[in-house]
């Protein structure tokens, strides 16, 4: 199980929990600025597991083993 395309996923699901934990930490500060850096982590996290589904879809739908 340590072929590319398991890693490329891997590499994209953590990435995903890392926008996820840095939004939430800076969404409980108090501030604008923080309540906008969040907005914008959320956001990049929301495009990020678009990303990782769409691999994930796409090494299934074309059998992809390494």
């Amino acid at each position: 199980m340590s072929s590319l395309p398991f890693v490329i996923v891997i590499v994209s699901m953590v990435a995903v929990a890392g926008a996820l934990v840095l939004g939430l930490v800076s969404f409980m500060r108090e501030g604008a600025e923080h309540r906008a850096r969040s907005n914008r982590l959320m956001q990049w996290r929301v495009g990020l597991q678009l990303l990782a589904v769409a691999l994930m879809a796409g090494f299934v739908l074309f059998g992809a083993t390494g």
